[in-house]
């Protein structure tokens, strides 16, 4: 958008129309703020001593509210019983009664990208997160820079105390290791505490955990009724009432986001017993019913219509019975996992209103980062679950999201279109909401909510922080909305773009140009498509203001307007570092010089990412792990990846075991260790694959070794993903193999593992 300065004084505008506390002067436009001292007194009898002089720590403005901001996962539009969809969210249903719900809040389409815009006020390419990996161009590399600092690192320099549980997703991938460098972790980037998972997504019976920059394990087991929800759950209340207990004078920034409803969709299955039959109509049926609920709502306008079925996606009643079945049964779980994620923020926020201040706090709750999840197609969907009936339920189909992005067009990563930008916020703070249970139809974005704050808390956007200049502030404050259901829309322009998929809206109108589906776009191999392919792509124009759901293409209309659209998006574009356009980037590569094809690991070296170590997905390598076993013989894991594959010694044996895929062998050597020193090999080499567009990922050949002599032979799938733990000695993932119970240590001595990559 056209940069409009922060607005301070939005909220002072509409203070006559609604209670509340007052607020002090703007804070000061440089950081650090310089040292205050004051005098202690002075003592003495003989002669006069020194006045002694104490450091001031920063104060907040008087009356700045506490703040806890929630950020869901892959949740569209129309998912949400608040906002007519089938997922029951009385927690919810309650802040919007008391507050208000805003309809045409808008994301970037993508998890990494939509965070960066969330806790900096910035364009996500200006952060460096264009994308969710990293590339070699400056709005794709994740270098977070120190001239778009965060509202976290502003408000704690301005008296707040701040923290993060749950998902952060933007820190280089090649950085998340014991090893830093943590410049741009959480705890480098504003926030006090951090404790959650680093990565985009996670199992939620067996996450990777982070406590500030140490890995660490899970405080108890799945069996024990470990939830990863629920654990971040328990440690925010925990926060919140220490610091109330210790500082209740000063206020805090508490960012909430849970995983869910990212795949996996790991929830308890009481909950998704609620939920059994409910989606056996399909999702036409689906979308068809949540429109009709949306405009008995008032979420949606009386004159919006319900855009049609893409031609990519199958008719419900075209699938075959079973098939129907299991995609019913994902939906289940999708739908309990949000049900089940708001009773746990429900848990939150009764503890946070009953704390000394409760009432001065404003929640923000952003019903989703992006729209939901639409990136796994029909026949994909039904055939993982087949493959992997454990985990039948991690993901759904491409027509869920469609359904869940009601009445829009599309879902996650087309950001050319509202099925993938538009989500619902709804924001309460007891006693500034005139007129309880509002709707709010101003043009907003994420990049307006830093602003919003600063506005709430009395606090200027610094210009400089610690010598660096800041670039400024992309989003305006709607703070005055809370009073003022006219106020105006101060978002007037905003661009779009994830993956090739892009638009720019102005004034209520949006230019949109689709560039691909999501589950076409991420099995690319090469992330750069040529020039020719984005200029080939049909651009389409839509009135907003008359138009809600984005349905009727005036491109054809009005070609000069459009025309001007487009031209507008290319200076965005250009001034926010979009170009070039990028048409897969899910992973993205590190710098050619920090890809190492070896590493030794020590026996007892932490929990590591495997992203720190060579990269074994999808190609050949081989592990040599040189062990000492007792006289009593020995047993445990030598090497883990996630729950994808694993070296261990069962009852003597060597074997190693991936996941069941491609029917997947158990290699195992057929007599036991003997006592003393013993160098255990497998090797992989890979197959050629896989086909360009294949569903299945390649398998290869396996030998498993003690000390240089084959013990056993057989096909093994590839290692697929380098975003699980790899363990020495250890499993603290779900295992591979179903013969053993994690963490089941090695109980001999382990020197050295080393692995070794094919090029």
């Amino acid at each position: 958008m056209s940069r409009i300065p922060n607005r301070v004084s939005l909220l002072a505008l509409s203070l006559a129309l609604t209670a509340g506390a007052p607020f002090a002067a703007a804070a000061q436009t440089t950081t650090p703020a310089p040292a205050t001292t004051q005098a202690a007194g002075t003592a003495g009898t003989a002669q006069a001593m020194p006045a002694q002089q104490w450091s001031k720590p920063a104060v907040a403005p008087a009356g700045a509210p506490n703040i806890v901001l929630i950020m869901l996962d892959d949740v569209g539009f129309g998912d949400t019983g608040t906002f007519g969809g089938p997922e029951s969210t009385p927690v919810l249903d309650a802040l919007a009664a008391g507050g208000a719900r805003y309809n045409r809040f808008h994301t970037t389409a993508l998890c990494s990208p939509s965070r960066a815009a969330l806790l900096t006020g910035r364009n996500a390419h200006e952060v460096g997160y264009g994308s969710v990996g990293e590339l070699g161009y400056p709005g794709y590399d994740g270098i977070w820079g120190k001239d778009t600092v965060s509202v976290a690192e502003v408000l704690r320099r301005n008296g707040y105390g701040t923290a993060l549980f749950g998902k952060w997703h933007n820190t280089p991938f090649r950085e998340i290791s014991p090893a830093g460098p943590f410049d741009h972790w959480p705890t480098s980037l504003g926030f006090e505490h951090f404790y959650g998972n680093m990565l985009g997504a996670a199992s939620q019976w067996t996450p990777l955990l982070w406590n500030d920059t140490q890995m660490v394990a899970q405080p108890k087991s799945q069996a024990e009724g470990y939830h990863f929800t629920t654990d971040i759950t328990d440690r925010s209340i925990e926060w919140v009432r220490t610091r109330r207990t210790l500082n209740p004078d000063k206020p805090y920034f508490l960012y909430f986001a849970p995983l869910a409803a990212h795949m996996p969709h790991d929830v308890p299955a009481e909950w998704i017993a609620r939920y059994k039959g409910r989606f056996d109509g399909g999702w036409d049926k689906l979308r068809e019913e949540t429109f009709a609920r949306q405009k008995a709502l008032g979420v949606i306008p009386k004159d919006a219509r319900l855009t049609p079925r893409p031609a990519e996606l199958p008719a419900w009643d075209s699938l075959p019975e079973k098939q129907r079945l299991v995609l019913a049964s994902q939906m289940e779980a999708y739908a309990a996992f949000i049900s089940h994620t708001d009773h746990e923020i429900g848990r939150l926020l009764e503890a946070v209103r009953a704390q000394p201040g409760g009432d001065n706090t404003i929640v923000i709750y952003i019903v989703g980062d992006n729209g939901s999840a639409g990136e796994m197609d029909t026949q994909r969907a039904v055939t993982m679950a087949a493959l992997q009936p454990r985990q039948k339920d991690a993901f759904y189909a491409a027509g869920w999201a469609w359904a869940g992005s009601t009445p829009f067009q599309w879902s996650k990563g087309v950001a050319s279109h509202l099925g993938g930008t538009r989500n619902p916020m709804v924001v309460s703070w007891p006693g500034h909401i005139r007129d309880r249970g509002v709707i709010r139809t101003q043009f907003t974005h994420l990049n307006d909510i830093a602003a919003t704050l600063y506005d709430i808390a009395g606090i200027t956007m610094p210009a400089t922080v610690d010598g660096v200049a800041q670039k400024p502030l992309e989003g305006a404050s709607f703070a005055d909305t809370f009073a003022n259901a006219r106020a105006p829309s101060h978002h007037r322009r905003q661009y779009f773009e994830v993956w090739g998929n892009r638009a720019i809206y102005q004034d209520g109108w949006m230019a949109s140009a689709r560039h691909g589906v999501p589950w076409q776009m991420k099995g690319a191999s090469d992330p750069l498509d040529p020039p020719e392919a984005f200029a080939a792509d049909r651009w389409e124009l839509y009135d907003l203001d008359h138009d809600f759901s984005q349905s009727q293409d005036l491109a054809a209309r009005e070609p000069q307007r459009l025309a001007a659209m487009k031209t507008l998006f290319d200076a965005e574009a250009r001034r926010n570092q979009v170009y070039p356009l990028i048409s897969n980037n899910m992973y993205g590569a590190y710098p050619p010089a920090h890809v190492p094809t070896s590493m030794t690991f020590p026996g007892g070296m932490p929990t590591i990412l495997a992203l720190a170590a060579p990269d074994f997905g999808g190609r050949s390598f081989a592990i040599d792990a040189d062990v000492v076993v007792p006289a009593n013989g020995a047993q445990g894991v030598l090497f883990s990846h996630g729950g994808a594959f694993s070296l261990y010694v069962d009852k003597g044996q060597v074997a190693a075991e991936g996941l069941p895929l491609l029917g997947t062998k158990v290699l195992r050597a057929p007599v036991a260790l003997s006592p003393g020193r013993h160098r255990i090999g497998y090797r992989f080499t890979i197959n050629p694959g896989p086909k360009p567009g294949a569903y299945m990922p390649a398998a290869g050949k396996a030998m498993l070794t003690i000390d240089g002599k084959a013990v056993d032979q057989g096909k093994m799938g590839i290692i697929y993903s380098s975003m699980q733990e790899i363990d020495i000695g250890r499993d603290t993932a779900a295992p591979a193999s179903r013969t053993y119970v994690a963490p089941f240590p090695f109980t001999g001595t382990i020197d050295t593992v080393r692995l070794d990559t094919a090029p």
